[in-house]
């Protein structure tokens, strides 16, 4: 179905609304497989899809939804590896850019993978080469596969979560080797001050002839003999260092000696450096095996994995299409025009319900005129131009195949749908004439067409306005068009085109707060009330003094006809 006119500005405001419910852009995209349409067993295809889409999600799947994202795997360059090949295979091995390639032993790397006897044996395959590019952004992203495993259980997620469970260990050890520096600094002060509090508290009792032994020993140099005078306080400093190590090779995951066998405690830089790039290393082989035994098993669930988030952002937007069409109806499609009881405006916050229709007279409407040409007449902010509003929005929803809002609606497809809304400016002849063309454009051709007109004699004299329209909405009739149009010369139209139907939304008067009291239901076949005596009124009642007096009297013209008096 074609948008023209205005329409379009009304269709992208539909679907920022709906848009505005949807977090992630795979979700939001999916909505651009709604575009109106004017084939009729689409849009019922459509509304089948998301009736049950709708039936089959419900609030408590959205904690899950907000936790989907798209899983990226990366061609990463792993600068920690070389791949050492027959020279036959070089140029193959460098197409796959995972790593460094050689046709001999090269210094300087982690680890040898190789498909000629050194090192790791293995096969030319990006899987075998890098497996952790496959199998660490599944990891990376476990919260996703977690989320999608409630969504779908028995899914492929689960299946993968579980083929994960190897690397628990080895990760485990990568994350508390990056807090080695932590873990040695947090146990060299412990140790320091364990030492220093046991320093303080050690006694030394020696015999006379001991202390002459003693001091004999430290003239000469005899370590043997004063260490075995402090040889319990030493097993006891010996036996803290064990201690701390044994706390960090806990967290580490492996055993590693850190600490010298001498007061005060003190670790270089350099040895915790070295320690680290040899656990680093040991560790990078272990995730490489590890993922090597991994990517077996997941890589033909990776198509699956792909369905399901595919599926999770499906259910994020049969989600928001839930929210945004509370208490709405799906339409029915068939011919004879288009009708809606109780809708409600989606741009008005809390809008009074209001059931209109054109064409043919269906419950609730029947003995009402039959009209493809409408005539809205009535007061001023009375609701006329929402009305038109509201009339598209339950065309365009329809014709998207989502639900209206409405209680109950019937709608005939359309080829086209042309809206020419009421512009707040000044109007010259130039606004005139491209009005004019507009217009026209409107009832070239065939076709089945909503034409909807906003106050068209706004732009031109009174008496113009109602020849050309008077002329154009004749043309609209004989072509089987349907036409609402909002114009305050219902009197005059009436009497040109037998055929339409003139309806009136009426103020009945003005509240205790001077409010203008609207009922916005049209009344069907009567011109509606004007609103300019109820204003002269309000203001009547506002006045003061001359200026009242003034007022009272205009007003009393409205009442008494001709009669020159006032109250």
């Amino acid at each position: 179905m074609k948008l023209r006119g205005d329409a379009r500005e009304i269709y992208k405001a539909i679907r920022k609304i709906i848009l505005d419910k949807i977090k992630h852009e795979e979700a939001k995209k999916l909505l651009d497989d709604f575009a109106p349409t004017s084939n009729k067993e689409e849009i019922l295809r459509r509304q089948e899809y998301l009736r049950k889409g709708m039936e089959n999600v419900s609030e408590e799947v959205k904690e899950y939804i907000g936790k989907i994202r798209s899983i990226r795997f990366r061609r990463d360059y792993l600068h920690d590896r070389v791949l050492i090949v027959s020279e036959e295979e070089v140029e193959e091995a460098e197409k796959l850019g995972l790593c460094m390639v050689s046709t001999e032993p090269v210094e300087g790397y982690d680890f040898v993978l190789s498909t000629i006897g050194y090192g790791i044996e293995v096969e030319l395959k990006p899987y075998d080469v890098a497996p952790e590019l496959y199998v660490m952004p599944l990891w990376e992203n476990r919260d996703v596969l977690e989320a999608l495993a409630k969504l779908f259980p028995g899914g492929v997620a689960g299946k993968i979560l579980e083929a994960l469970e190897p690397l628990e260990e080895v990760m485990r050890k990568k994350e508390a080797i990056e807090r080695i520096e932590e873990f040695i600094a947090e146990e060299e002060r412990r140790l320091n001050e364990a030492i220093e509090e046991k320093l303080e508290k050690f006694k030394l009792t020696l015999s006379g002839r001991d202390l002459v032994e003693f001091l004999k020993a430290l003239k000469s140099g005899d370590v043997d003999f004063l260490l075995s005078k402090f040889s319990s306080l030493n097993d006891e400093i010996l036996d803290e260092i064990r201690k701390a190590e044994e706390r960090i090779s806990e967290k580490l995951g492996v055993y590693v000696e850190v600490f010298p066998r001498e007061y005060p405690i003190e670790v270089s830089p350099d040895i915790v450096e070295g320690i680290r790039r040899e656990l680093e290393r040991e560790v990078k082989i272990e995730l490489y095996l590890k993922s090597r035994e991994i990517v077996e098993e997941i890589l033909p669930l990776l198509p699956k994995l792909k369905e399901e988030i595919k599926r999770a952002y499906e259910l994020e937007f049969f989600l928001a299409v839930k929210e945004f069409s509370r208490g709405f109806v799906f339409p029915r499609i068939e011919e004879g025009g288009i009708g809606f009881v109780e809708g409600r405006n989606l741009f008005i916050e809390n809008p009074q319900p209001v059931s209109y229709f054109i064409g043919k007279a269906k419950d609730p409407f029947n003995g009402i005129q039959e009209a493809n040409i409408v005539v809205l007449t009535g007061a001023n902010s009375g609701g006329k131009t929402s009305l038109l509003e509201l009339t598209l929005q339950v065309v365009i929803l329809a014709h998207m195949g989502f639900p209206v809002p409405a209680k109950e609606a019937w709608i005939e497809p359309l080829d086209e749908v042309f809206f020419f809304k009421r512009k707040r400016a000044v109007y010259g002849a130039g606004a005139f004439e491209n009005s004019l063309k507009a217009l026209v454009r409107s009832l070239k051709g065939k076709g089945r067409k909503l034409i909807l007109i906003d106050e068209f004699e706004a732009i031109t004299e009174p008496g113009a306005a109602v020849k050309i329209l008077a002329e154009m909405l004749r043309i609209a009739h004989e072509k089987g068009f349907y036409v609402i149009i909002v114009s305050h010369l219902g009197e005059d139209l009436k009497k040109e085109l037998p055929f339409a139907r003139v309806d009136g939304i009426e103020a009945s008067g003005l509240d205790e707060n001077l409010n203008l009291i609207v009922n916005r239901q049209p009344k069907f076949g009567v011109i509606g009330r004007s609103t300019p005596e109820l204003i002269v009124e309000r203001l009547a009642k506002k006045g003061r003094g001359e200026e009242k007096e003034i007022l009272l009297r205009v007003l009393g013209r409205f009442r008494n006809g001709t009669k020159n008096e006032h109250t």
